[in-house]
């Protein structure tokens, strides 16, 4: 609808349009967590309202698609999107189908795509998948998330956060009741916070009780957190120790402002993700604070930037 002269004189024009994203989902926590980052940075970076639509892959068949390329329209969309996001394997041939669906709309992969880097508006891809930056790659460290550093973060406060057994880890319990007696004994005058993950062994959290420096601890099992709360725990943290498993816990803590200190368990294997932890501790250490790193991370921003931009 056009507007009145009179309301444009008045400056009182409304916003031109407001960007929509939709996000094709596979239902995975930490893919979802990837895409809500970058669509929160391109909200808070946006002169436009920015709303983002999430649709499950089961919901997006791939004859439904084939068929509505020919239409240039889906039922199921509440509007036409600006930027289609996957994250995951099984999301790349929707996103790709979208984009025919929708031409005016940027395909947005975030991960290493199976398919050619051209055939996507743009791959954000991690450093250490070893993929140059082109005019279709942006490369970030470490996989996106949401977390925004809200500068309140308070002297004295640890958080420590245990993971567990993984593909390429495997959970050694005196390495981490050695690394947790270390930081009590480095931190006496510490408010120190430990909690758990749903891959932390049931009996840990018992002897770990069992020590004499436990006292010193406030422990908050995995179960008796609600959703969120870890995140409100790196607001408040000045500095966050984490397994080594918890690879993409790490770079949250990094994006939250937090110094970060990492507790080593069993490798099973060396790859691309140990091989970029071994970097990292030996790059941005930084030793006047027990070898925590120091690595202040805005990437989802960064990237959200280069969207807008181009």
């Amino acid at each position: 609808t056009k507007v009145s002269p009179f309301f444009i004189a008045l400056g009182c024009e409304r916003k031109q349009y407001n960007m929509h994203i939709v996000y094709v989902s596979d239902g995975k926590a930490g893919h979802r967590s990837q895409a809500v980052g970058l669509y929160k940075a391109m909200q808070r970076l946006s002169n436009s309202e920015v709303t983002f639509q999430e649709i499950s892959i089961q919901k997006l068949s791939i004859f439904t698609l084939l068929k509505s390329m020919l239409s240039h329209q889906l039922a199921l969309f509440e509007q036409k999107p600006d930027y289609i996001f996957g994250v995951g394997s099984h999301t790349q041939l929707r996103v790709l189908l979208l984009g025919k669906v929708f031409p005016q709309a940027k395909t947005v992969i975030l991960m290493k795509p199976n398919f050619p880097f051209s055939w996507f508006d743009y791959a954000i891809i991690p450093e250490h998948d070893g993929v140059a930056e082109s005019s279709h790659v942006i490369t970030t460290q470490g996989a996106l998330n949401p977390i925004v550093n809200e500068q309140r973060h308070q002297a004295n406060r640890i958080l420590i956060a245990l993971g567990g057994s993984s593909k390429r880890h495997q959970w050694n319990e005196n390495k981490v009741l050695e690394a947790i007696q270390k930081i009590v004994q480095h931190n006496p005058n510490a408010d120190i916070i430990l909690t758990t993950s749903r891959r932390t062994p049931k009996e840990f959290l018992q002897h770990l009780s069992a020590q004499a420096y436990a006292s010193q601890l406030r422990i908050f099992p995995v179960e008796d957190t609600p959703q969120g709360w870890i995140f409100e725990q790196m607001q408040q943290a000045e500095a966050v120790w984490v397994t080594e498993d918890s690879v993409s816990m790490i770079f949250e803590a990094l994006t939250g402002g937090c110094l970060v200190g990492v507790i080593a368990i069993d490798r099973l294997k060396s790859d691309r993700i140990t091989t970029l932890l071994d970097q990292l501790l030996s790059t941005s250490s930084d030793k006047s604070h027990h070898n925590l790193l120091n690595l202040k991370l805005n990437e989802a921003t960064r990237v959200a930037d280069i969207l807008l931009k181009t």
